[in-house]
């Protein structure tokens, strides 16, 4: 797809999504402000999913991003010693609101730094504010340097009882994670004086230990973690759940609390950052498989009730189903069309739709409960958080037979192995009546994987051959006098040295575009040899393969890791 035609669609669509929710957002921005509430429309309808894309990746948008965006992908030590407040890119330009003047050669090392990010900026426009209400907007936004932490720990440490210092790094060390894009924190509390009381964020996949702490210091700070998240901070034995809010860059972001025993008399906290901002939209997602996003747009707006039948998103954990799971309800117009979820737990809040907790051990609280009492409340889509047992598949099979479109995910390495972990979980009784249902409701399988990205602003570059073996090569499917990007291992200062930016999606899916009166082979090769599903005609597959050589082949990529991701 050329840019122009590309810019010309997600703009389409984006005013699409805007238009469909702008009555119902400034009805209820109306009756905010009369309850003393203030939201901006902006931020009403990024709420609701209709926000401007944030995708940098693609050749069409990377001259326009948000504050936030820039704020994400610029490095903290570039703007902040800077006091500019980033506005936004345009066509190019790269709009700041400086608290003192610029010279030449800071304005030079913004371009600089943000051309590598792979940013299309020309020029820097400078924009007058009102000083009182640019140090408000400063103060809001720019809440911390990685500097910071260290340095508020350095001062508590020597104050240990000082609470409002204990406050303090609470808040820089999760501003901190998250604008270095963590979705996790790690924290671990040991009193044996052998072991370390480490912070670890994960980023891109991986633990980076950040903080090292004393055990009575680390002691407190679970403390206060475990008393803001509402759960009991005496108990150290029981494994516990909550969550409390955090303020950050002026929006939301919503904390999930896991506690658990360490050791001998010790704890374990983890913290899930859940971050709206962070959420992709399902253009965005897709936009290396656009047939895919095609078809799947269509199981997500059937022209009749009853069309869509079953979505499933397989994959093992933290491999971003929950993602794609948000991402296709936000797609759907939920102004039109009633959504309810059923989740465990409930990790975003969706406006527009119904979302039901799932509650293990309560009569009628779990899965399959939920799914029967979701039927009476006139659904026309049904998400479900997971599949786990027996009683959830037979009860999920029963609500997509019976015309509603079900979106669900599950654990399985494969496309096709989703079938096979679908079947075994399927009750003994009735297993060839529900692996019919299956074959008939079935529309969609996507199995994915989340791959690292290289950092484009320090990748090196080299010839195939030169780094791949003849046999790696054809293994692969690219030629050997093609150039490549590989892993910068000592990095820049644009990745934290890591040589890695980010992830992107990795799909092996099975589109299944046949009427329910073509699918007896569908059956047959279900109760038989599931291999034959792939040879059916009207079964679109893609393989993982195609779309490791895809990323290769667009510098995202090492080939030597993509090799590694075709052996998993």
């Amino acid at each position: 797809m050329s840019e122009d035609r590309l810019y010309k669609n997600t703009k389409f669509k984006l005013d699409e999504g805007r238009e469909r929710y702008i009555d119902m957002v400034q009805k209820e921005r109306a009756l905010m402000l009369e309850q003393g509430i203030s939201r901006s429309t902006e931020q009403l309808l990024d709420m609701a999913g209709a926000s401007v894309p944030s995708d940098l990746e693609d050749e069409a948008i990377k001259d326009r991003a948000t504050g936030d965006q820039l704020r994400s992908i610029l490095p903290v030590q570039l703007w902040l010693p800077l006091r500019i407040h980033l506005i936004g890119l345009s066509d190019g330009v790269l709009k700041v609101a400086p608290l003192h003047d610029l010279n030449e050669r800071q304005i030079d090392a913004l371009i600089s730094t943000a051309k590598r990010t792979g940013l299309k900026v020309e020029k820097v426009e400078i924009e007058v504010w009102d000083r009182k209400e640019l140090i408000e907007t400063l103060r809001a936004v720019q809440d911390l340097s990685a500097d910071r932490s260290e340095k508020t720990l350095s001062l508590w440490l020597n104050d240990i009882d000082n609470g409002l210092l204990l406050n303090q790094f609470q808040r820089d060390i999760m501003a901190e994670a998250l604008q270095m894009r963590a979705s996790d924190i790690h924290l671990v509390q040991d009193n044996n004086p052998d072991a370390p009381n480490w912070i670890q964020f994960r980023i891109d996949g991986d633990l980076m230990p950040m903080h090292l702490l004393p055990a009575d210091a680390m002691a407190r700070l679970t403390t206060l973690l475990k008393r803001d998240a509402g759960l009991n901070f005496g108990d150290r034995v029981m494994p516990k759940d909550g969550r409390f809010g955090f303020q950050w860059q002026g929006r939301s972001i919503d904390v999930r609390v896991a506690a658990g025993p360490q050791a001998q008399d010790g704890e374990k906290l983890t913290l899930r950052l859940l971050d709206r901002a962070s959420l992709k939209g399902f253009d965005e997602l897709f936009c290396r498989h656009e047939d895919v996003a095609e078809y799947l747009s269509k199981l997500l707006s059937p022209e009749i009730k009853g069309g869509g039948g079953l979505i499933l998103l397989s994959g093992p954990t933290g491999s971003g189903k929950t993602t794609t799971l948000y991402a296709c309800v936000q797609q759907i117009d939920r102004r039109r069309k009633h959504v309810l979820t059923i989740e465990d737990p409930i990790e975003y809040e969706l406006r527009y739709a119904t979302q039901w907790q799932v509650r293990p051990g309560m009569q009628g609280g779990e899965f399959a409960d939920l799914i029967r009492a979701a039927m009476r409340h006139d659904p026309d889509y049904i998400v479900i958080g997971e599949m786990r047992d027996s009683d959830t598949v037979e009860t999920a099979l029963r609500a997509a037979e019976s015309g509603h479109t079900v979106i669900s995910t599950i654990h399985a390495d494969t496309a096709l192995q989703t079938f096979e972990r679908l079947r075994s979980l399927m009750p003994f009784t009735r297993e060839r009546a529900s692996t019919y249902t299956l074959a008939q409701q079935v529309g969609a399988i996507l199995n994915q994987r989340l791959v690292r990205t290289l950092c484009q602003g320090c990748a090196h570059k080299s010839k195939a051959s030169d780094i791949l073996d003849q046999n790696m090569l054809e293994h692969i499917g690219i030629e050997p006098d093609q150039v490549v990007h590989t892993h910068n291992s000592s990095g820049c200062d644009l990745c934290s040295r890591t040589g890695i930016s980010g992830r992107t999606l990795l799909l092996d899916a099975l589109l299944i575009t046949l009427g329910p009166s073509q699918r007896n082979n569908i059956y047959e090769s279900l109760t038989g040899n599931v291999n034959n599903i792939l040879q059916e005609e009207g079964v679109v597959i893609h393989t993982r393969k195609e779309g490791l050589v895809d990323l290769v082949n667009s510098g995202l990529v090492d080939p030597r890791a993509a090799l590694s991701y075709l052996e998993d």
